[in-house]
């Protein structure tokens, strides 16, 4: 998604952005200031925090302008009448800086002109865990101090965004405590698990923390936390292990998506899938199978979509005494452009006894999300699926 976007920067913005990704100690053409990197820390030196916050705009998407301690954001390119993002990545084990966070940053001043922080605590967060944790407090704190002073110059608490990576989500978390839930916005890229799933809202991210708290779960069968720590939380593809991406994922982040700020609702949980390359987007559809009659026998049906270039698949489970099943199903491409679809029982295999030969039903679909007069269509006439064979018909259903 971010390579997309890349190309479809203007040649001259290209080329500026070229000249502008020198390593720490060049000088910026553009603005004249002076690029600072991240830090690199030695795994074997221990887990002193020393943090530095550097400074991306519009014009200088490459080069981080170090933001001072003292009065350092005076002095500097920050814009206080600009939306504020601020970027904290987590746990480094090797002391290196995160491979991903240029493209983020790029990512977000593609789309939009703010002010972008990216919060650099490679000290901090190397070596064991345990230990990065242990540096979280004072990191937070710090981050807070960064944007007391910000508030100071006049810029809007509402304004300030936190995206926090991993042990960063929890960081990000704690800061929007210190400031007490007024912070406008807080997104977790797959919020940290160890040493958090059991703690405390105090002590994790949580729906408190800001006035919209936005979590992301692509690794919750490993590392990621599996709890729902904001108002939203949205489980990728079940909010495991990723399709066509190595084990460790993070996004690129719109804006408010349609998120109504006034009436945020709390922990609610919500799934979607991708498809496994770019642009990783795909259509969902709800597809129902009702049985004519009640089966003592769990039933499953094959489901799949065609269409002129695509075919996608899912599996509906009819639990035994019950009518109906239904399954989400994502495919590639709109619903209306599915030509035909084939459906396939399964019986079930046991030894001491088998299953019927054929069941009867009728199929529906509709694509989601579902409108108020429920815009679910049939094929109009029950369907007899033998045992172990696909069946196809056609899916007549018209775009809008």
């Amino acid at each position: 998604m971010v390579e997309d976007l890349k190309r479809k920067v203007l040649i001259v913005l290209t080329v500026l952005l070229l000249l502008s990704s020198a390593q720490a100690g060049s000088t910026d053409r553009l603005s004249g200031h002076q690029c600072t990197d991240f830090q690199t820390a030695n795994f074997l030196r221990g887990s002193k925090l020393k943090v530095q916050f550097l400074l991306f705009t519009h014009s200088s998407p490459s080069c981080g302008e170090l933001i001072l301690a003292d009065d350092g954001i005076k002095n500097c390119s920050f814009n206080s009448s600009l939306e504020t993002k601020i970027i904290i990545h987590g746990f480094r084990a090797l002391g290196t800086k995160p491979s991903w966070i240029e493209g983020l940053v790029h990512a977000i001043l593609h789309s939009s002109q703010v002010n972008v922080i990216a919060v650099d605590w490679i000290y901090g967060s190397t070596a064991a865990y345990p230990s990065a944790v242990e540096n979280v407090t004072l990191l937070a704190l710090s981050i807070s101090q960064l944007i007391s002073k910000l508030l100071a110059l006049g810029v809007s608490g509402t304004s300030i965004h936190i995206i926090g990576v991993s042990l960063g989500a929890h960081v990000a978390g704690l800061v929007g405590h210190f400031h007490g839930g007024q912070l406008g916005r807080i997104t977790g890229l797959d919020p940290a698990g160890p040493k958090y799933t059991r703690a405390s809202p105090e002590e994790r991210l949580d729906p408190g923390d800001a006035l919209f708290v936005e979590a992301i779960h692509t690794d919750a069968d490993n590392f990621g936390i599996r709890i729902p720590v904001g108002h939203i939380d949205y489980f990728v593809n079940g909010g495991r292990d990723q399709p066509g991406c190595p084990r460790f994922i993070s996004a690129g982040l719109q804006e408010q998506a349609g998120v109504n700020m006034r009436k945020l609702p709390k922990e609610v949980k919500v799934y979607l899938m991708t498809s496994p390359s770019a642009p990783f987007c795909v259509h969902h559809s709800l597809v129902e199978f009702h049985l004519q009659k009640t089966r003592n026998t769990v039933t499953s049906i094959e489901i799949t979509f065609f269409s002129n270039s695509t075919k996608d698949t899912a599996k509906i489970t009819i639990p035994k005494h019950q009518e109906m099943g239904k399954r989400l199903l994502a495919h590639s491409v709109p619903l209306c452009q599915i030509n035909r679809v084939t459906l396939k029982y399964l019986p079930k295999s046991q030894f001491w006894r088998k299953d019927e030969s054929f069941i009867v039903g009728k199929f529906c679909a509709a694509p989601l999300p579902l409108a108020s007069n429920r815009t679910t269509s049939c094929l109009p006439w029950n369907l007899t699926l033998p045992s172990k064979t696909d069946i196809s018909y056609e899916l007549p259903t018209a775009c809008a």
